[in-house]
């Protein structure tokens, strides 16, 4: 049993994290809800003692015999601040302890994780900006605010991600402790399948489901990293901690991952683009024939994104590539890791009811130094670690290398 404090910062996202308090209570963790004064303003203290099942406190003065600036930061094994405020961010990016929450901030040893919400203009204000580039230098996990509907009419990036995502985003920070690998790296990563229009209606396609290209944003989050995840005709939740951008055929696909690899450290290219798309695309609906023969449709091969992205990787950047195959799964794949200059290839035999859309998948990684890796049907998320365990050994194997030159 996990003993979480739950920090709520004094935002109108401040009701959701009465949803994030009831998935880690009834998930067998015990949990202390330390609130801000501004935050039971939304939510008052009788509703977090009832959910809890604890008492709640603002200030340091309270049962002050039993020091519980200090008491509660020591015993716990995991912190979530949801809602996350600027003003919040501020205090703990600057050592400021002026009730509970700010001290028990300063006294936890354990994992963070803050859950920002605010204003667009609030999340892009160079301070706030710099604050979560401190608070992530010590090793805290500040994940992306999601892209919604804000307080009034206001749309924009600084909404609560869901409280499940939260959830689970903290489960895995708490699974892996301290050692955030991937903090301080921008991960980019693609998912889903691309769509080619024929015509208004209809498309070349593929089974695709995003599954994996999920896990592997998720995975990287929890391990520190800022994640861009390019997600190609996906309808799963949105994960926490990551931005996203959406993509509809190759091309968009194409641009986003050229402009996302700009910065990136780590790219990982799980989706499943479409390798054609009809050479014209009719502006009406294609009519069945008299005769019932359809016309011939024409195909052109579309880009191939990893090689090149391949062909322009920076030194110190890692590129990951994956090779979904129906037969002869490795000898296609050692060729697509040389032609495609990758330093690792995921491998792994697809079909009907097999891996796409699947929970599960069974891998090989090949590395272009000529490791070869090999896991038996295991969850999708546990893939994604096994991926990350030997993109981290690449990374540092880079790092030592330019310490010795």
């Amino acid at each position: 049993m996990t003993e979480v404090v739950l920090g709520v910062g004094g935002g109108i996202a401040a009701y959701k994290a009465c949803e994030l308090l009831r998935l880690f209570t009834e998930s067998g963790h015990k949990v202390r809800v330390v609130p801000t004064a501004s935050a039971l303003q939304f939510v008052g203290a009788p509703t977090w003692a009832a959910l809890s099942g604890r008492p709640v406190s603002t200030e340091v003065w309270d049962d002050a015999h039993e020091v519980p600036h200090v008491r509660i930061g020591r015993a716990a094994e995991l912190v979530v601040v949801a809602p996350a405020t600027a003003d919040l961010l501020a205090k703990a990016a600057h050592g400021i302890a002026d009730d509970l929450l700010t001290n028990t901030l300063l006294t936890a040893t354990c994992p963070i994780v803050y859950a920002p919400a605010m204003h667009t203009e609030m999340w892009d204000n160079p301070a706030t900006q710099a604050n979560v580039a401190t608070l992530r230098s010590r090793g805290a996990v500040v994940i992306e605010p999601a892209v919604g509907r804000l307080t009034g009419k206001d749309t924009g990036k600084g909404r609560l991600p869901e409280p499940v995502e939260i959830f689970e985003l903290a489960r895995r920070v708490r699974e892996r402790g301290l050692d955030l690998d991937l903090a301080g790296r921008h991960v980019v990563v693609t998912a889903g399948g691309t769509r080619e229009p024929l015509d208004p209606v209809r498309f070349l396609g593929n089974r695709s489901s995003g599954k994996q290209g999920y896990a592997l944003a998720k995975a990287a989050a929890a391990r520190g990293a800022r994640v861009t995840l390019i997600a190609a005709n996906v309808t799963l939740p949105d994960p926490a901690g990551v931005d996203i951008v959406r993509v509809g055929t190759t091309e968009e696909l194409r641009v986003a991952a050229v402009k996302a690899a700009v910065d990136a450290d780590v790219i990982v290219m799980s989706a499943a683009p479409a390798d054609f798309r009809p050479a014209t695309v009719a502006g009406e609906k294609i009519k069945k024939k008299d005769s019932g023969a359809p016309e011939p449709i024409a195909l052109v091969t579309n880009p191939d994104i990893a090689a090149e992205l391949g062909a322009g990787k920076r030194p110190g950047q890692v590129l990951v590539a994956f090779a979904a195959e129906t037969h002869d799964a490795l000898e296609h794949a050692r060729a697509k890791l040389v032609k495609k200059r990758a330093d690792l290839i995921v491998v792994n035999e697809v079909g009907v009811d097999r891996v796409f859309g699947a929970d599960h998948n069974e891998v090989t990684l090949l590395g272009a130094d000529g490791s070869t890796s090999a896991s038996a049907e295991i969850p999708k998320d546990d893939v994604a670690d096994m991926i990350y365990d030997h993109v981290v050994t690449l990374l540092d194997r880079q790092v030592a290398h330019d310490g010795t030159a």
